[in-house]
């Protein structure tokens, strides 16, 4: 058994020590006909994880990502010879090739932002997939058109249908499928109130240094919240009830994006407030 562990041990040393295959592909649905609400958050979120890891990548959409991932989620990665999919998974791949955000916190900091990053995946994520895919507004006035748009008829119907029955099951396991809208969009007031209690008046959830994993995550749904258009912008209002999240996000987009949509698709100016 001493042997193997050295062993393991022996070659994560080295894979952390190969040079990175440049650049990574990051592939994901199409932006702008084809891409839902919690998908777009996931992949905004790997993207600003790997900006602020000074990682080269090109984004690569592609009709089929979804089938092409790994895990059936997106985004996934092509590093090398190796695919990863999904935001923990990719975090994961990069750490043991020796690039973290988090390695100055202390262990009681790393379980911190493990718990928010837990509260992010549990409330914000859930939300959009419930908003998407159970409201009945937004499934038939804009689910099925995007989701099914890159698909001939009749099989944009059938994998409209099975998408709609995988993401049922996965909410009504974790309890959200029997949740009204007003309930889900008082869990999402509340992640709102928690993330903003946490990031204080500090630039980034753990300090004004640098951003880590966390700020990337909560960047990826609070700015795809704000730029999305929906028949309700019920989930855009509460997000704007809280300008220190709306200033966290702006921040990021200026620090590590250029100027995109915030303010354009909004059609007002997100103010930093004091």
């Amino acid at each position: 058994m001493p042997h193997v562990l050295l062993s393991d041990s022996i070659a994560v040393e080295l894979e952390a020590q190969e040079p990175w295959p440049q650049p990574i592909t990051l592939y994901q649905p199409y932006e702008v006909e084809q891409i839902l609400l919690p998908d777009n958050a996931n992949c905004l979120a790997v993207q600003a994880f790997l900006k602020m890891c000074q990682l080269d990548f090109q984004i690569e959409p592609r009709k089929n990502a979804e089938f092409m991932s790994p895990s059936g989620r997106v985004p996934f990665i092509k590093c090398g010879t190796k695919l990863i999919s999904e935001f923990d998974g990719i975090v994961e791949h990069i750490k043991s090739k020796g690039t973290s955000l988090s390695e100055d916190l202390d262990p009681a900091g790393k379980v911190d932002m493990r718990a928010y990053q837990s509260l992010v995946n549990n409330v914000f994520l859930n939300a959009e997939l419930y908003i998407c895919w159970v409201d009945p507004t937004i499934l038939n006035g804009l689910t099925k058109k995007r989701h099914g748009s890159v698909y001939p008829w009749p099989l944009n119907h059938y994998l409209n249908w099975q998408k709609r029955r995988e993401v049922i099951k996965k909410l009504s396991v974790l309890g959200w499928y029997k949740k009204s809208l007003d309930e889900v969009f008082d869990d999402v007031k509340k992640c709102c109130i928690a993330l903003s209690e946490r990031l204080a008046d500090e630039e980034f959830f753990f300090g004004k240094i640098r951003p880590n994993e966390l700020d990337a995550l909560v960047f990826g749904h609070i700015f795809t919240i704000l730029t999305t258009p929906l028949s309700t912008d019920k989930l855009a209002t509460i997000v704007k009830d809280h300008p220190k999240l709306v200033n966290h996000c702006k921040r990021i987009e200026i620090s590590f994006f250029s100027p995109r949509a915030i303010d354009s698709q909004t059609n007002e100016t997100l103010e930093c407030k004091n």
